[in-house]
């Protein structure tokens, strides 16, 4: 479809979203600039957005949509940027924002529900920056008042996009301060009872008159998919929802290119980052130079380099720049250029963050010692979805050629994850336990990550007593990298089994 079809298709749709008995109210007038703005912000158009929104504001300055819309931009522009300096001076706008809708028609949906989205946007950004405590209370908020509105208004599907949101978020929560603090407050969530609801609302809204917010809840779903639930379906949904998303929207580039990326689906990832909508209407998103740059990694292309370079140049956040200065030394190594793998990796210490769980682990890798080049090719390799090639690198070797400890813990841990795979599950579950006879003393992530496999593979197997009795071997190993991560997996599988 045509961008001029599509939008004469959504405009025929939001006619008939406004003429709805619930849908036009005098303050908060979802109107056709609007809802175009709307469209615009996630196609990751923000400047396009902000001037049909300062279009608004001389027509209609009244029109409580408006401080909602704002936030969105907000919201997308410090996704794209990773900006920590601007996250500190815009989110002052939060309280601003909450203060011109708290005047507005209390008979609308609207009115609870637009202080909810700003709350729960605010919070979900505050968690990257280790702002637990007031993202905690912004989630309790946004909560509430979807609950109210709920109450208030059944009628009014989009309540169950946040709500969905806050339980999946919140049912699958590492251990940590947002979830200690949290349950300070008593708000507590259900992983399932999460996806449920994003499950429902992106297979029914197309049917109905709220249709037009069916590229948001894709965005929170797809989310939910691949970085909470870690489902084994996040592929096949992602591109199934993103779909029917406008080929123009730079956020379905980034959404199919990094759930692609993530279960080895590498080639499409490639060719979806390589023919990504581009021009000056877009925000600028260096991330995708970085994933891209690791995708090509994953099959062993050199010229990764040109992308995580462009990454470092173009950036101007503070996630991924220790990331990026490993795969470097990655590559470095991969070139045979052991002098150039050391300064990276002093790159690595020097420079950066520690936002990210990835800049942590990066930072732990660059203190290790050199990581073997065959072990580094395998995983690289698995990465990408490529594993008839790590299998022959890895198969040409023995465990006695690996050093005691951490080098053979993951030599087998690398075959388990290859033959796993591959379906190969009998000869996946000798190389995991393997991995867990030599590394669980060790504070590397491999053995209690062969144990959350493991008890994953029992689990397809219908074998539920050994699956229980993985996962909690995955629980009870401690002081490893990932601790956090791999115990919640864990315990979600769990709950799965019970």
């Amino acid at each position: 479809m045509s961008e001029v079809k599509f939008y004469c298709a959504r405009l025929s749709l939001l006619i008939l979203f406004l003429i709805a008995p619930t849908a036009l109210f005098a303050n908060f007038d979802f109107n056709a600039n609007c809802l175009k703005a709307y469209q615009n912000i996630f196609e990751l158009k923000l400047n396009t957005a902000k001037a049909l929104i300062a279009n608004e504001k001389k027509i209609n300055p009244k029109n409580a949509i408006i401080p909602l819309l704002e936030n969105y931009i907000d919201y997308f522009h410090l996704l794209t940027t990773e900006s920590k300096a601007d996250f500190d001076q815009l989110k002052d706008n939060k309280s601003k924002r909450l203060d011109q809708i708290e005047g507005d028609d209390k008979s609308s949906p609207y009115y609870l529900y637009a202080q909810a989205e700003i709350n729960l946007q605010w919070a979900l950004i505050r968690g990257r920056y280790g702002e637990y405590f007031t993202a905690a209370r912004e989630i309790k908020k946004a909560n509430g008042l979807l609950q109210e509105n709920t109450k208030k208004f059944p009628g009014f599907h989009l309540n169950s996009k946040g709500l969905g949101v806050i339980n999946a978020f919140l049912g699958n929560l590492p251990d940590g301060m947002l979830k200690s603090t949290l349950a300070t407050f008593g708000i507590k969530g259900n992983l399932q009872a999460g996806m449920n609801m994003l499950d429902n609302l992106v297979e029914n809204l197309p049917k109905s008159t709220y249709e037009p917010f069916y590229e948001e809840v894709v965005f929170y779903y797809v989310f939910v998919l691949n970085d909470i639930a870690h489902s084994s379906n996040a592929y096949q949904k992602t591109m199934k929802y993103t779909a029917r998303m406008a080929d123009s929207s730079l956020l379905k580039a980034y959404l199919q290119a990094a759930v692609c990326a993530k279960t080895g689906h590498n080639a499409e990832a490639i060719q979806i980052l390589q023919n990504r909508p581009s021009g000056n209407y877009y925000a600028a998103f260096p991330y995708l130079d970085f994933l891209l740059g690791a995708s090509m990694l994953n099959k062993l292309d050199l010229n990764a380099s040109t992308y995580f370079n462009r990454f470092l140049q173009q950036n101007k956040g503070v996630n991924y720049i220790k990331d990026a200065n490993l795969h470097l030394a990655w590559l470095s190594l991969l070139k045979g250029d052991t002098g150039a793998y050391s300064a990276f990796t002093t790159k690595v210490k020097n420079s950066g963050y520690l936002y990210q769980e990835k800049d942590k682990q990066a930072l732990n890798e660059a203190n290790a010692p050199r990581p073997d080049l065959t072990l580094l090719k395998a995983r690289l390799l698995f990465d990408g979805g490529y594993d008839a090639k790590g299998l022959a690198i890895l198969t040409e070797r023995k465990a006695d050629n690996f050093s005691p400890g951490r080098d053979r813990t993951e030599y087998y841990y690398r075959l388990g994850r290859l033959y796993d795979d591959q379906g190969k599950f009998e000869d996946a579950l000798t190389n995991y336990q393997l991995a867990i006879n030599t590394g669980k003393q060790l504070k590397y992530y491999f053995a209690a990550n062969a144990a959350l496999q493991m008890g994953k593979v029992y689990e397809k197997q219908k074998n539920m007593v050994k699956a229980k009795e993985s996962f909690n071997t995955a629980i009870q190993m401690k002081n490893h990298e990932y601790e956090s991560s791999i115990e919640t997996q864990a315990k979600a599988g769990l709950n799965r089994i019970k």
